[in-house]
């Protein structure tokens, strides 16, 4: 074990925590007065959001020790569980904000869909590094994963959470991509995707879902209503200027912006930390998906590739639409921010998932280690052959 500690990423050890751990202050400073006034303890959400870092913690030490490659014996448990858990919450699960996508255990309330992206992922991966050999036939090698996709995508649509259904999509689309499909079955992928949305968009239209596309594209036009949130975010920003008002000196948190801790943490961010605060934020976010695309890259085994491509997708697309709805590039979807915002189950399967790619990267410099030493040895023994042969014995070539 001691060995192996020298071959672990590092940077992908203490980025992800430097992150939560800045979370957990931002969560305070964007929470505490809203507790107050619903008669809660001003350290009320981060004590939740702490403890839920405990569970994680707990997740990302178990999975960078796991060897990655029993994932796909443990393939149909990992499936069956999250399916059963997608239909449970469907079933029995508790409303919030007009979406059914909560279940209740006891004290705590977990979001099955979060570990459908990592279950998901994992699924792909799997499937599509075991067809290989035969990636280029598409009934064979493309279609059958897709299926089970499109369960896992319909099963959160229902609940409904539109938000992390295309994040879902969106991550098997990058894993699709980079499994070697040939560029003739993604073309007809791409044109059947475009059917089906043409075909359900109609019952998808709803007067709320209007008003997210209105509320962000047009958000001084309805500036009391669905346009509110927006243009409070756009205020928090512009107000922060370069260097912000101070840690805990927002005033937008004060009742202006609406659930500050959440999805809209960043503009907070902006607010009190300023330009150089968002930079920093989304710089360490962009260390965690470039090392993870770089691993992918080095990686040897097509299932740990497309595991850490999943992974680092999952973190970098999560990111770029939250920060789209906070700067009405898109709408509000209610995505959080990875390792920020508050959200218990969120950030369970993002520790969980940083421990998936830290054991990817483990073996990767490992293998890359032995096969330094091996050529090492190699060399050295040529260079004895060598000077063995300079002394009338023989020379090798």
């Amino acid at each position: 074990m001691l060995k192996k500690l020298k071959y672990y990423d590092y940077t992908l050890i203490i980025t992800p925590l430097i992150l939560t751990a800045f979370g957990l202050v931002m969560i305070y400073s964007a929470s505490m007065v809203t507790a107050v006034v619903d008669g809660l303890e001003s350290t009320y959400y981060l004590k939740r959001q702490a403890v839920w870092f405990g569970f994680g913690f707990i997740g990302f030490l178990v999975t960078c020790i796991f060897p990655y490659q029993y994932y796909q014996k443990l393939m149909k448990f990992i499936v069956i569980g999250v399916l059963i858990m997608l239909v449970s919450v469907i079933l029995f699960g508790t409303n919030v904000n007009n979406a059914q996508s909560w279940l209740k255990i006891g004290p705590m309330s977990l979001q099955p869909a979060e570990f459908a992206k990592i279950a998901l992922i994992m699924y792909l991966a799997s499937v599509y590094s075991k067809k290989q050999a035969y990636i280029d036939k598409f009934t064979t090698g493309v279609l059958p994963p897709l299926i089970l996709t499109g369960v896992f995508i319909g099963l959160i649509i229902i609940q409904p959470d539109i938000g992390t259904s295309s994040i879902i999509f969106l991550i098997a689309c990058s894993i699709i991509v980079s499994s070697g499909i040939r560029w003739k079955h993604l073309s007809i992928l791409i044109a059947f995707g475009m059917g089906l949305l043409l075909l359900v968009a109609p019952s998808m239209v709803t007067d709320e879902r209007i008003s997210r596309f209105t509320g962000a594209y047009q958000p001084f036009e309805t500036p009391d209503s669905d346009g509110y949130q927006l243009i409070q975010s756009y205020v928090a920003i512009g107000v922060g200027g370069l260097t912000g008002e101070g840690l805990g000196q927002s005033v937008q948190k004060l009742g202006y912006l609406t659930q500050a801790y959440t999805d809209f943490i960043m503009a907070i961010i902006a607010e009190e930390l300023g330009f150089i605060g968002v930079v920093i934020v989304i710089g360490l976010l962009a260390v965690i998906v470039l090392r993870g695309f770089f691993i992918s890259r080095k990686c040897t085994d097509s299932f740990g590739a497309l595991l850490a491509i999943g992974i680092s997708s999952m973190v970098g697309i999560q990111a770029f639409i939250n920060l789209g709805a906070i700067s009405g590039l898109m709408p509000i979807t209610g995505v959080t921010l990875p390792f920020i915002s508050y959200g218990g189950t969120s950030l369970l399967v993002l520790l969980i998932s940083m421990g998936v790619l830290n054991n990817i990267a483990m073996n990767v410099r490992r293998k890359e280690h032995e096969t330094e030493s091996q050529q090492d040895n190699a060399d050295r023994k040529i260079k004895q052959l060598n000077r063995g042969g300079k002394h009338g014995k023989f020379k090798a070539y």
